[in-house]
């Protein structure tokens, strides 16, 4: 057939249109944006891959340099003036053109999930592209969302670089055409499934039928691709009539069957199989044996996201906080009415500090977010394992200094020190942060002379270790370098917990404070103590 030929012959003719591409040379008024007709774009790329290719390994690669100005869905219109919508104007309906929008991309997010095909967006712009509103496409189909500034931006580069790496296998590190089937015991029924996968709609047995979590009603869902790093989080609702309690030293057991199609071409399947004995639930010391805070705080995470569809950023709030109330009423150490009893063990210890910067995340504060970064920032934690998840949730801090070695710290304003560099790795960006009197020795030029060799050592050590977190990570990190005082100095204190504000600086006699009215960690424990002690629990 003359319309397929072998890779060796075609390379070559690829490689030449794709070399030859120019920009648009037809002119744009000063004060209009430029015509882009995205959904028609999408749609017509849906439609030849699910004509040509249906239930085959396939992704679409949409790479938009500009919001959808035109078609069917734009988002935006082409006057210059009219500003592209933000949080404030969906929530007041003000947005017009986005409600249009959300129903034409779920439309083709169908289609693509029909035919078992995936879209990757590479949005490279300045302005808002419309992730907002094709967020089904990329989240049902197992996608990825990748942000920067310019095609030609490092992190444009070295997303696309390494997503499409072969591994030392020799191939790419991708699944497709998968499923993700839930079997379980009959005490235990499925509630739902928060990832990147869709619903095949298959009803079963062990389906729960009060309990609906996350995309739900079903035991089995599509995942259209798959790779080493996706991570789903499974649901589950305990059945079990009171009238007929557990028999001691019973099991309960749920099995995860995998299959996907490698791109070799083998098909292959994965079953995983977990039992767990059923522990009376009076029996708090064991129950607590066995939980996981740091898995607990990403499943939460993502429960909490996913309420964002249909409830106010205040009552989720709310709702993590009761949560959180009960679960240390229930587990912890303390006697009635006496907050300075209440004692956490170590499984437990780390979970409100999780709770307490997922509150402050911008996955629920969407205030300084536009609408596409939310889409960004909640499409990858919806799909990252729990070291990521938790990276998210709660940046890691590293301190630098001539006293000794590289150490953690804690993710505090106190951890500020004009004699230190601090590494904030948030997972969508790294933060090398140096405090004034480094600062003003780089900028005297001590580290250029002999005699300051350990200086320049301390100035080249936190660059060293952020390079290797640079090489490793997918999508690239945003990658900053600031100064004590500077303008970027904003991204670190926005993440640190606010012990000294304005408000408190003059007393406590802090030199390093934050201009802010958020509650700090150590006011969040009191209140949590004073109402998880309280008799009326």
């Amino acid at each position: 057939s003359k319309f397929l030929q072998p890779v060796s012959e075609c390379e070559f003719a690829m490689t030449s249109v794709l070399e030859a591409l120019a920009p648009d040379p037809w002119p744009v008024p000063s004060t209009s944006r430029a015509q882009r007709a995205t959904h028609t774009a999408l749609s017509v790329a849906t439609s030849l891959l699910a004509f040509s290719h249906a239930n085959l390994p396939a992704r679409v690669q949409l790479l938009v340099a500009g919001p959808a100005t035109v078609d069917t869905a734009p988002i935006v219109t082409l006057e210059l003036g009219d500003t592209v919508r933000s949080h404030s104007d969906i929530e007041k309906g003000h947005a017009k053109l986005h409600g249009k929008a959300v129903k034409a991309y779920d439309e083709v997010a169908t289609r693509l999930v029909n035919a078992g095909h995936t879209l990757d967006v590479w949005a490279c712009c300045l302005d808002q592209v419309g992730l907002y509103e094709m967020r089904s496409c990329v989240d049902r189909t197992g996608g990825v969302f990748v942000v920067a500034e310019a095609f030609n931006h490092p992190m444009f580069k070295r997303s696309f670089e390494t997503f499409f790496g072969k591994g030392p296998d020799g191939f790419v590190d991708m699944g497709f055409q998968a499923t993700f089937e839930v079997f379980t015991c009959k005490e235990v029924k499925v509630a739902g499934v928060i990832g990147p996968v869709a619903s095949m709609n298959r009803m079963a047995k062990n389906v729960s039928q009060e309990t609906e979590v996350g995309i739900s009603g079903t035991n089995a869902w599509r995942a259209c691709s798959l790779d080493s790093r996706t991570s789903l989080a499974v649901y589950f609702e305990i059945a079990n009539a009171h009238n007929t309690p557990m028999q001691e030293e019973t099991y309960r057991y749920v099995q995860f069957v995998t299959k996907y199609i490698h791109p070799s071409g083998q098909y292959r399947q994965r079953v995983s199989t977990i039992a767990g004995r059923w522990v009376e639930g009076s029996n708090v010391a064991e129950l607590g044996s066995g939980f996981d805070q740091e898995a607990a705080s990403v499943i939460m995470a993502r429960l909490a996201v996913f309420k964002t569809e249909n409830e106010e950023a205040f009552d989720i709030l709310r709702w993590l906080d009761r949560c959180l109330i009960r679960l240390c009423a229930k587990f912890a150490d303390y006697q009635k009415d006496s907050p300075e009893s209440f004692n956490l063990s170590p499984s437990f210890a780390l979970y409100p500090q999780f709770m307490f910067n997922l509150r402050r995340s911008q996955f629920l504060q969407v205030f300084n977010s536009s609408p596409d970064e939310t889409a960004y920032y909640r499409a990858f934690l919806n799909r990252e394992n729990t070291l990521n998840s938790l990276l998210m949730i709660q940046p890691t801090l590293m301190a630098y200094s001539l006293s000794g070695p590289p150490e953690p710290v804690l993710l505090d304003v106190s951890s500020m020190s004009a004699d230190r560099i601090l590494v904030m790795d948030t997972f969508f960006y790294i933060i090398v942060y140096s405090g004034e009197t480094i600062a003003q020795w780089r900028r005297a030029g001590y580290h250029n002379e002999p005699n300051y060799e350990n200086f320049r050592a301390l100035l080249e050590a936190p660059k060293e270790d952020a390079a290797v977190i640079l090489d490793e990570r997918f999508p690239y990190p945003r990658y900053i370098e600031a100064d004590q005082n500077g303008s970027q100095a904003r991204f670190l204190l926005a993440k640190l917990n606010p012990s000294v504000n304005h408000n408190t600086a003059e007393e406590s006699g802090a030199a390093d404070f934050i201009f802010t009215d958020d509650v700090s960690l150590q006011v969040f424990m009191e209140h949590l103590k004073k109402l998880s002690v309280s008799s009326s629990q």
